[in-house]
């Protein structure tokens, strides 16, 4: 089996700050003995205004923030999942929200560029990540030494289509930053469904508190197995969250109910 965490961080407007922060939670998954360990969504800055991250954008292999998760992965010997980042694009004023993945000697290995924008409003409460945010447009997924794993982010959990197209997962991720309002209503059984329909663990690592620019997000990173069950779960602060990926429980839930083998269409 392999020991696999979530990192929930609670991100401020100060990059050095969150990768100080980050660095130690990364330290304490990996002396859980967790093999893989997930960042949340935006952990590197959250700031006081959306267009805060533009000026902190960097491009490919360059740049503090990749430094810092290579470094990481390199030091703990970690394939690690680096939440989001700003990475440059070719529109003034917007970036692509990027998840990186390195190995455990601190390669760059996999790149999900996230599809799907978050757009609400309700009441005084609203966002609206278009305005700051270029769409990314491929699938993405890279192969851990237990199985595919899938790389979503945060709203793309209500797009069930994209995770069908990653293909059969050992292991799906979701860095997210769920609002507290929508996380209360959907967090919570919309990762509960990916994990039942495509029959597969689901590892989400949330941004989980209230942030100096007055957001609040919902936290609950939690692990979740292939039949749908909460194996571990953080509601709100700083912290880590871990469990095992067991692939042979993987292989009996799909021998048991093999509905990913009577898909029609």
């Amino acid at each position: 089996m392999n020991t696999v965490a979530a990192v929930q961080m609670i991100s401020s407007p100060s990059v050095s700050e969150n990768i100080a922060t980050a660095r130690r939670l990364i330290g304490q998954a990996a002396a859980t003995g967790a093999s893989l360990v997930t960042l949340p969504e935006y952990w590197a800055i959250m700031g006081q205004h959306d267009s805060d991250k533009v000026a902190h954008a960097e491009r490919p292999g360059q740049g503090p923030i990749q430094e810092c998760m290579a470094q990481m992965a390199r030091e703990h010997g970690i394939w690690l999942i680096g939440g989001t980042l700003p990475l440059v694009s070719e529109l003034e004023g917007k970036v692509l929200n990027t998840t990186l993945v390195y190995d455990p000697e601190g390669r760059p290995v996999g790149r999900y560029d996230k599809i799907h924008l978050f757009g609400f409003s309700k009441g005084g409460e609203a966002y609206d990540e278009a305005r700051t945010i270029v769409p990314g447009a491929a699938v993405g997924s890279f192969e851990a030494p237990f199985g595919r794993v899938g790389l979503s982010v945060c709203y793309d959990l209500r797009f069930p289509e994209l995770y069908r197209a990653m293909g059969e997962c050992a292991l799906i991720v979701v860095p997210a930053a769920f609002t507290h309002t929508t996380g209360l209503a959907h967090w919570e059984v919309l990762l509960r469904a990916r994990a039942i329909e495509n029959q597969c663990y689901v590892l989400a690592a949330a941004q989980g508190g209230l942030h100096p620019n007055g957001r609040r997000t919902w936290g609950h990173s939690m692990l979740i197995d292939p039949w749908g069950e909460i194996k571990a779960v953080l509601p709100e602060g700083e912290g880590v969250v871990s469990g095992e990926i067991d692939p042979l429980f993987l292989a009996s839930v799909r021998e048991a109910l093999p509905a990913l083998r009577h898909r029609t269409m």
